[in-house]
């Protein structure tokens, strides 16, 4: 999530070089079948949930094809993002290769001819069984790179979503229960401001305040603003509910003291270390989260679904995409399809990753599979709703502007909404031409 921040820019000033190397690359690798060579690149650290699960996916593929050499080489994200285009469409890229997901990225590969298309293995193998619709929609892709609907361009192995992280000490000491609605939340916080204490950690200069910004609008959304929202089905009307609450309840929980003021200028690291050190009772968060917590978090801590939402701010994680160019594409959906396997997925769970397919009662540490039971509450019932700056390239930083000023009170919650709502327009009609 985080990582997705740095593509935009990078992407845009790279695009009309990569059509052009687009135009004379690409078609077809022809038949693979005789292929003795697999080169794999991905960017996770080798003892992160991912990086350990696809080590033992490279072992089984290995034990699987004799005779099959796995060139495998770990790259920077920032490499792989900024040049993308031009290595994977050089005879040096890899056969297959981890990359992010949404229409800045994957979808814009994708338009320009450079992703193979997947679908035929996706039926083949049975992944769309395998992934619940909210996954699938950043594995889909239209011509022009929207994601949500077209062909399989890419799949995802595991998931990230939006949560609230809770300090159990600082809960317990305060006789505070963990909420199941919103009203509870909102009582929650009261006890804590009555006891001088701020009950949500914010950090306004980066992406948490958007995303508080969004679950508050998702608890008056359903699914058809999600599809409007971010897959341009019809047009958004920013004055009007469910952004409208959303705007205006996150000013009325900084008047009230849930949300401090100076977090106008904090960034996510701030928040975060401000949860670790027991300074904050509760934040609003990805899962992404969750590793750092468990390894450096000393109080006592858990999480709990925004309360009340069936919609949660959340998508699938990176995607594994095969180059139009690969001269291995065979072997790399083999590749895949080892990685979305029960063993690999429930490795990824004990690691404490989001797996898009494991069996939770697999996952031993009770906190792993708390996290993934939730996440596979959200996938089965369609509830996961991407991310607030997701529709148009460059609407991070429309977002953080806007809120920073809802935080410190600069701004109105209609400002904030007029100043949101003018890129996302432009954004769109540049996109699908209306």
């Amino acid at each position: 999530m985080q990582r997705f921040r740095r593509l935009v820019a990078a992407l845009a000033l790279a695009a009309t070089a990569t059509t052009t190397v687009a135009a004379c690359g690409g078609g077809d690798s022809g038949d693979d079948s005789d292929a003795k060579v697999l080169k794999l690149w991905h960017y996770e650290s080798e003892t992160s949930a991912m990086g350990v699960g696809w080590n033992r996916a490279i072992e089984i593929f290995k034990s699987e094809h004799p005779g099959v050499e796995v060139r495998f080489e770990r790259k920077a994200f920032e490499q792989i993002q900024q040049n993308a285009g031009m290595i994977i469409n050089s005879s040096e890229g890899p056969d297959i290769m981890e990359y992010n997901k949404g229409n800045a990225t994957a979808g814009l590969l994708s338009s320009q001819g450079l992703l193979s298309d997947l679908s035929a293995e996706a039926d083949k193998r049975g992944w769309a069984g395998k992934l619940s619709p909210s996954l699938q929609t950043t594995a889909r892709y239209s011509d022009k790179g929207v994601m949500g609907s077209g062909k399989w361009f890419g799949v995802p192995n595991y998931g990230e979503y939006v949560t609230v992280y809770y300090n159990k000490d600082l809960f317990e000491r305060n006789g505070v229960k963990v909420p199941t609605t919103m009203a509870d939340m909102t009582a929650a916080m009261d006890t804590f401001v009555s006891k001088g204490i701020t009950p949500l950690g914010m950090a306004g200069a980066e992406y948490p305040a958007g995303q508080l910004f969004y679950q508050l609008a998702l608890s008056k959304a359903d699914r058809q603003f999600v599809d409007n929202y971010q897959l341009y089905k019809n047009p958004v009307d920013f004055k009007a509910d469910p952004l409208k609450y959303g705007a205006a309840t996150f000013a009325d929980w900084v008047s009230k003291g849930y949300v401090a003021k100076d977090s106008a200028s904090l960034k996510a690291e701030d928040m975060g270390t401000a949860f670790i050190g027991g300074k904050v009772p509760m934040i609003v968060s990805g899962s992404w989260w969750y590793g750092r917590f468990k390894t450096e978090m000393k109080a006592n801590w858990d999480t709990f679904l925004f309360p009340g939402n069936t919609l949660q701010a959340g998508s699938s994680g990176n995607l594994w995409v095969v180059p139009e160019n690969s001269k291995a594409k065979s072997l790399a959906y083999d590749f895949i399809d080892i990685t979305l396997r029960p063993e690999i997925q429930d490795l990824i769970g004990n690691n404490g990753g989001v797996p898009v397919a494991a069996d939770a009662s697999k996952i031993t540490d009770p906190k792993d599979r708390k996290l993934i039971e939730d996440f596979n509450t959200v996938s089965k019932q369609d509830g996961l709703a991407f991310y607030p700056d997701w529709p148009v390239p460059g609407y991070y930083d429309v977002l953080v502007g806007g809120f920073q000023g809802l935080i410190n009170g600069s701004k109105s919650p209609d400002q904030v909404l007029d100043s949101i709502a003018k890129p996302y327009a432009e954004g769109v009609k540049e996109i699908t031409g209306k």
